[in-house]
C-alpha cells in the first residue's frame, strides 16, 4: 500500500468542532454543574496542543537524550499533579508517592518497550518514546485518579484498607479493560486509525496496537497497585 498525504483540515473546518463541544456546554450549565471547570479544560487543551505543537517539531527531532528525558519528567510531574485533582485535600500529601508510582509502573514498562520490543537506535528515539510515553503517563494518571474516588468512599462505609483497595484497582482498570474488549470489533484505537490514513498496512498497524494495548494495561495497573500499596500507611493517618 503506496504512503498518501493525511488530509488536512482547514482551521475554518476545525473551528466547526466548537458547535457540539458548545452543546455539552448548554447541558452543564441548565443541569446546574460545574460548567467552568468544563470550560477551562477546553481552553486549557486549546492552548497546550497549540503550544506543543509548535514544540513538537524540536522535540521530536532532537538526538539528545536530555531532551527526550526532560520532556518526559515535565510530563510525569504533570501527569502526577493531575491524577490527584479529584483529591485536592490531599494532594500535596500524595503527590510524591503518586510520582513513585507513575515512574516505576509507567518507566519499567515503556523501558522494557523501547530495550526489549522496538530495538531503536537509540533506544531513546523520541518520534517512539515522547508519543507512547504520553499514552502511557495518560492511562495511567486516569487509574490513579478513578482508584481514589473509589477508595476514599469505600473506607468511609467502613471498609478495610485491603477490601477498599481491590475494589478501587479493580474499578480503576475498568475503563481500559473495556476498551481491551472493544478494540477491533467497537473502536479503532487512535494509533492504529493514524497509522492506516498515513498509509501503513493495516496487518503491521495491528501489530504496533498489540503493543500499545498490552503496555496501557500493564503500566496502568502496575502503577495502581504500587500506589494503592504506598499511599496505605499515609491515608489512614490522614483519616484518622
Amino acid at each position: 500500500m503506496g504512503h498518501e498525504m493525511i488530509e488536512i483540515i482547514p482551521l475554518t473546518n476545525l473551528l466547526l468542532m466548537l458547535i457540539p463541544t458548545v452543546f455539552v456546554l448548554i447541558i452543564y450549565i441548565k443541569w446546574q454543574l460545574d460548567a467552568k471547570e468544563a470550560s477551562y479544560s477546553i481552553a486549557r487543551m486549546l492552548i497546550q496542543l497549540t503550544m506543543i505543537g509548535y514544540l513538537l517539531g524540536f522535540i521530536l527531532n532532537a538526538e539528545s537524550g536530555w531532551v527526550v528525558f526532560g520532556t518526559l519528567s515535565i510530563m510525569l510531574f504533570a501527569s502526577a499533579w493531575i491524577a490527584l485533582r479529584t483529591v485536592k485535600k490531599v494532594r500535596t500529601q500524595l503527590l510524591g508517592l503518586a510520582l513513585v508510582s507513575i515512574l516505576v509502573g509507567s518507566g519499567s514498562v515503556l523501558l522494557f518497550i523501547m530495550l526489549a520490543v522496538l530495538n531503536l537506535d537509540p533506544w531513546y528515539d523520541s518520534r517512539y518514546m515522547i508519543p507512547l510515553g504520553g499514552m502511557i503517563l495518560a492511562n495511567s494518571m486516569n487509574c490513579i485518579s478513578l482508584s481514589m474516588d473509589r477508595l476514599l468512599p469505600e473506607l468511609e462505609n467502613g471498609l478495610s484498607y485491603e477490601a477498599a483497595r481491590n475494589k478501587a484497582f479493580q474499578a480503576a482498570l475498568i475503563p481500559i479493560i473495556n476498551s481491551l474488549f472493544a478494540v477491533g470489533v467497537v473502536t479503532l484505537p487512535g494509533m492504529m486509525t493514524g497509522q492506516i490514513l498515513s498509509g501503513v498496512d493495516p496487518l503491521i498497524a495491528i501489530r504496533y496496537q498489540i503493543v500499545v494495548m498490552c503496555m496501557i494495561f500493564s503500566s496502568a495497573g502496575i502503577t495502581t497497585a504500587c500506589f494503592l500499596f504506598l499511599s496505605k500507611r499515609k491515608i489512614n493517618h490522614l483519616q484518622n
